[in-house]
């Protein structure tokens, strides 16, 4: 499957640079960025690189430097990441106001709100600054389980609607059922918690292994993309959870009277989303172009930190899909081409 096309050179992988050391060590470690130094000014500089490393965001680590002057925080620095540029400048900027001015033991266990629309973000700047400022305390404290652990409303809401798909549509083919699923699927996992599969989440997982399942949700998803194919179902979270998926099907109910294609241009469509799978392929192994990953249209539901042209973009392929029963599904979506793979690993007698 997707773990089939790693490669990790010279600390890149596809040309994104994923170099964060992973220690939750308290002491840092030999030939690595010092964790605590002070500048000629007379700051103290405390760099999270090794102390945040198993704190990760939506595609890595989110290392960040907290400068301390007169035993309060003076600024904060985000060090390069993987992060979505337009989700972490949301992030960047309205949270770090909130610990300026701050001693660490107050920055260490005052309560900060996620950004909406970047919750993975959110919790891993959030998590670098509590175990700098543990640090400087001189009390560094791992987070336990529970606290990793993503209990907001959306989330909660999310895990509820992702176990529906994942569970009714098995046993219950009711049309109207169907229309709310895919509204709530929508309205839910795309619109509220931003929940959804895409190439920057599975470099993520490449780079950071388990580390990003914080939440059920993706795992849950996972599991419909890449093991429900190998018993029967195939496409099952393209049809039943994907948001973007949803909002084509619903959009194609709004008109009856479709659009013809011939079974020509439709073998020329599929043959162009191969191709088009393949060259994007080509530019993540070599590092040209290897940005195309924050371009999948899935983050326009997250409205507040998506470009402008994403959501433009998506407007058009919702409209499109009252003609073309969900054209970038079936013609362009590079994740989903990607889930087709995992189709081909079926066992030849599958459960059904």
């Amino acid at each position: 499957m997707m773990m089939s096309i790693a490669l990790l050179r010279g600390g890149k992988l596809f040309g994104h640079d994923f170099t964060a050391q992973k220690s939750t060590s308290t002491e840092a470690p030999k030939d690595t960025v010092p964790t605590i130094r002070t500048s000629s000014d007379g700051t103290t500089v405390i760099n999270t690189t090794a102390l945040g490393a198993d704190l990760v965001g939506y595609a890595g680590p989110v290392p960040i430097e907290l400068h301390l002057r007169d035993g309060r925080i003076e600024r904060l620095e985000v060090l390069p990441n993987s992060e979505t540029p337009s989700f972490l400048e949301a992030v960047t900027d309205e949270l770090p106001a909130r610990w300026v001015g701050r001693t660490p033991e107050e920055a260490a266990t005052m309560e900060v709100d996620v950004v909406s629309g970047a919750t993975f973000t959110s919790r891993a700047l959030i998590g670098n600054v509590r175990r700098a400022a543990a640090y400087a305390t001189d009390h560094p404290a791992a987070p336990s389980l529970w606290d990793t652990l993503d209990l907001s409303p959306g989330s909660i809401a999310a895990l509820l609607v992702v176990l529906l798909a994942a569970i009714l549509p098995l046993f219950v083919h009711n049309r109207t059922y169907q229309t709310v699923q895919q509204v709530l699927n929508v309205a839910v996992l795309g619109f509220w918690s931003g929940s959804f599969l895409s190439y920057t989440l599975f470099l993520g997982y490449l780079t950071n292994g388990a580390q990003l399942l914080l939440s059920i949700v993706p795992i849950v998803m996972l599991v419909t993309a890449f093991i429900y194919p190998l018993f029967g179902r195939p496409q099952y979270y393209c049809t039943h959870i994907c948001p973007l998926g949803s909002l084509q099907q619903l959009a194609g109910r709004v008109n009856r009277r479709k659009w013809h294609l011939s079974s020509r241009t439709v073998r020329l469509l599929e043959r162009f989303r191969k191709g088009l799978w393949v060259a994007l392929m080509i530019c993540l192994w070599t590092g040209v172009l290897a940005d195309w990953i924050d371009w999948e249209l899935f983050p326009a539901f997250l409205v507040r930190t998506a470009p402008v042209v994403l959501i433009i973009l998506t407007g058009v392929v919702t409209l499109l899909s009252a003609f073309i029963p969900r054209p970038y599904c079936r013609f362009v979506c590079p994740t989903g081409t990607l889930f087709k793979m995992s189709e081909g690993m079926k066992p030849k007698r599958a459960f059904r």
